[in-house]
């Protein structure tokens, strides 16, 4: 049995159907854990199993990782909420429940940074590897995959992108740095779920296939887009204010700032691509199926 947290979310809607796929020939059995089974597609909820409610939730986890196997975790961040308690406070009750129920192995999503040396004050990454040693001290067999950004948090730009031909960060215009896809996080949990001949406990990088820098980014978004991109610094300082404006947890917010400035210090540029930990999705062709219709619609 593998049980599914977040299944919903932009890297669980791409695992399920990895697994459904190949789960079933093993005589693997799928569970998810899900707020609102309505958002599952009906093809995925008439073949998997299904327990309702929050992940963070004691009596919820409690009851999924009955009988499981392996389990997929995933925190989505909780902008309301302190980083620690964000991470570790919201893990704690399945931690609880991993070591209850004997789970053997669990596969998360973590970030990069762990031995460079602001990751200390990295924030929320710091906060996420400190989930990942609460998991770790369970006995659980565990793999953290170790992730800088995604592509996809620039489909929160399309609106900018369309009308002003802009996007924004507050890292270096030329600070190279990896970026990975959420279809190739999705395929590397896939794989540690399906073939559970690993122990121990220990990170995963997934890289993507090379680094590149925000000029580099908007260097391909201005040529698969047939238009001009330009990218935009952001300050700490504006950053912090505007995230401040929307009533967000003060604590939250210095996660954010401190996340970012760690970025721009390096935190993600500490692990050496190889072929193992490079995945194949490049952001030229990313750019193309995904970025583009979403800023043409």
């Amino acid at each position: 049995m593998i049980v599914i947290t977040a299944p919903t979310g932009k890297i669980g809607r791409r695992l399920l159907p990895l697994l459904l796929e190949s789960a079933p020939a093993r005589g693997e059995h799928l569970r998810v854990v899900v707020r609102d089974p309505a958002r599952l597609p009906d093809a995925v909820r008439d073949r998997v199993e299904v327990v309702t409610g929050s992940h963070g939730d004691a009596e919820v986890v409690d009851r999924a990782f009955d009988g499981a196997d392996a389990v997929f975790w995933l925190v989505p961040p909780d902008p309301f909420r302190s980083p620690d308690d964000g991470y570790s406070g919201f893990t704690r009750p399945a931690a609880k429940a991993l070591a209850a129920h004997g789970v053997g192995h669990v596969v998360a999503v973590s970030a990069l940074g762990r031995g460079t040396p602001t990751v200390g004050r990295a924030g929320l990454v710091t906060a996420s590897l400190a989930m990942d040693d609460l998991i770790a001290g369970t006995g659980v067999a565990y793999r953290a995959l170790a992730c800088p950004s995604f592509f996809e948090n620039l489909l929160e730009e399309a609106g900018s992108l369309r009308e002003r031909g802009v996007f924004t960060d507050t890292v270096a215009a030329d600070r190279k740095a990896p970026l990975v896809a959420v279809a190739d996080v999705a395929a590397v949990a896939a794989r540690l779920l399906l073939d559970r001949t690993w122990t121990g406990t220990g990170s995963v990088p997934v890289l993507g296939p090379e680094d590149v820098s925000p000029d580099d980014l908007a260097r391909v978004m201005s040529e698969r887009l047939g238009r001009p991109v330009r990218y935009e610094r952001q300050p700490l300082d504006e950053l912090r204010a505007g995230l401040s404006r929307h009533g967000l947890d003060e604590a939250f917010v210095r996660g954010v700032v401190d996340m970012k400035r760690a970025k721009d210090d390096g935190l993600d540029a500490g692990v050496t691509r190889t072929p193992d930990t490079a995945t194949p999705t490049a952001f030229e062709d990313w750019c193309a199926r995904v970025l583009k219709p979403a800023v043409l619609s």
